[in-house]
């Protein structure tokens, strides 16, 4: 299939008509458009990394993702008194009003009320009172300590008075970072432009990745970041006019269950799935070898990761004697369903997925929906199975975020209903204590429990791949697939 994809970009390339007079805008090509500009609701990869741009926050994290100032610096007075202090000089909202300690208190009271239903809410639940000192200084009391508190503080900062009257910032978001909004058409292409020098950046949603490589070629888009096929990659090198970029990534690819089904909450069932699946030949096949075997959302080299966690192996005879534990045969097959995205490589996967299955005796039903449609039903738990990915993740908070009882949606990511007491008391025990050894002992154990109940089937963790206009220039991948190489780019046009 693959060759005569390849075949027919080459003669659609071969005959293509000449480029388009190039403009000064750097085109984005994206998979899928972000799904808000509202960085209170915000959970979606395209959603976080361009509201990074509009947005600036307390905080942001070095390449230890360790915690560092950008609005504020801060003092802990007492286990659980933040003092954050607003650095000079003023920063400015894009409506020329300054940012100041109210808009601050603002955003996290938002967010902090139930009635918002804001997916953020569960991480600050240990807010007891934000107190304005000063327009420069802002103190966080705290019901109980949590030693992760500061590193939670990455949203981006809105205008106290747009709050109160209810500003759609989802479409016409107003915030302080390096890009401002511009325009929004039909939610498929956004515009941004630089304060610092004027430079527009428009992303813009090509969900094929067939035709955002042939835009790219024909000078329609600039840049291309991921959601491309191994082939695709391997075709583009060959081509002089783009250059190609690739770097170790920790994106987490995953298969999620729903633990509230009949049949997919039972652990043999997850276990003979787990045992099934060659991840090594999709990783080979399907990914072009950019990704590894991944055991845990956090990468083993994560301060608070799990180098000692094994991975599962590929076993169909282990898988096939779990299902006939399970009460499944030959002659009478367990059938599930599937759901995922239309993006053609999640597709591609799913398929070498439900033919693996398949040998071991289980008839999977894959179901293809558009993004929307798709995270709507997961957030929902309208599943049994599912895919996704987890990006950029930098904190060990994630699992609170992912797998406390107190996290199902909307209150957090716990999209699969996974309710277990003893990984509960050990999040919580995590999030108060101040000693990093015992820290890191919990969320090894909090990783093993996972590891061993298996609400996710962990995949691998993808290599991140970026593919540019030769005239595009200071823009390079990130540590976390960022897009904040777009605060300094450049397209150099010919003379």
């Amino acid at each position: 299939m693959y060759k005569y994809l390849l075949l027919f970009l080459f003669l659609l390339t071969a005959c293509a008509p000449p480029q388009p007079e190039r403009e000064q805008t750097i085109r984005f090509g994206l998979e899928s458009a972000p799904v808000t500009l509202d960085p209170r609701f915000a959970t979606d990869a395209a959603s976080a990394r361009i509201n990074r741009l509009i947005y600036r926050s307390l905080i942001d994290f070095d390449s230890n993702r360790q915690p560092i100032a950008d609005l504020a610096t801060w003092e802990q007075l007492l286990p659980t008194h933040y003092r954050f202090n607003l650095r000079p000089p003023g920063c400015e909202f894009h409506n020329d009003h300054t940012l100041n300690a109210y808009d601050v208190k603002a955003t996290y009271d938002f967010i902090l009320d139930p009635a918002n239903a804001s997916p953020h809410r569960e991480a600050f639940k240990s807010i007891q009172e934000i107190d304005v000192i000063n327009e420069k200084t802002i103190d966080f009391i705290l019901s109980q300590p949590d030693n992760l508190f500061v590193g939670r503080l990455g949203i981006g900062i809105l205008p106290a008075d747009l709050i109160k009257q209810n500003h759609p910032f989802n479409t016409h978001p107003i915030g302080s970072g390096v890009f401002k909004f511009v325009d929004w058409q039909d939610h498929t292409r956004l515009k941004l432009q630089r304060l610092t020098d004027q430079q527009m950046v428009e992303f813009i949603e090509v969900k094929d990745p067939v035709v955002r490589v042939l835009k790219l070629l024909r000078g329609e888009l600039d840049i291309l970041q991921g959601d491309l096929s191994a082939e695709l990659i391997t075709w583009l090198g060959k081509r002089k006019e783009v250059q190609i970029q690739k770097e170790k990534g920790s994106n987490f690819a995953y298969l999620g269950f729903n633990l509230q089904n009949d049949t997919t909450s039972n652990l043999l069932i997850r276990q003979a799935i787990a045992y099934a699946l060659n991840r090594e030949d999709m990783i080979h096949y399907v990914l072009g070898d950019a990704a590894r075997p991944a055991s845990s959302i956090l990468p083993p080299t994560h301060w608070a990761g799990h180098p000692e966690l094994p991975l599962y192996p590929h076993d169909p005879e282990k898988a096939k004697q779990l299902l006939a534990q399970a009460g499944y045969t030959k002659d009478n097959p367990l059938k599930l369903s599937y759901k995922t995205s239309t993006n053609p490589v999640r597709i591609r996967l799913a398929t070498v997925i439900q033919h693996q299955l398949k040998q071991v005796g289980i008839e999977m039903d894959l179901q293809t929906y558009d993004w929307g449609t798709f995270y709507g039903d997961i957030k929902a738990g309208k599943f049994q199975m599912y895919s996704l990915m987890w990006v950029e993740v930098k904190m060990p908070d994630i699992f609170e975020y992912v797998f406390h009882s107190n996290s199902i949606p909307p209150s957090g990511a716990n999209r699969g209903r996974y309710i277990n007491p003893q990984l509960d008391q050990w999040v919580d025990e995590a999030r108060q204590t101040n000693d990093l050894q015992k820290q890191v002992k919990l969320y090894r154990q909090i990783q093993q429990q996972i590891f061993d109940d298996l609400p996710y089937v962990p995949l691998w963790y993808e290599d991140y791949v970026l593919v540019t206009q030769k005239m595009i220039e200071h823009y390079t991948l990130s540590a976390d697939g960022n897009y904040d190489s777009l605060k300094w780019a450049k397209k150099v046009l010919p003379r």
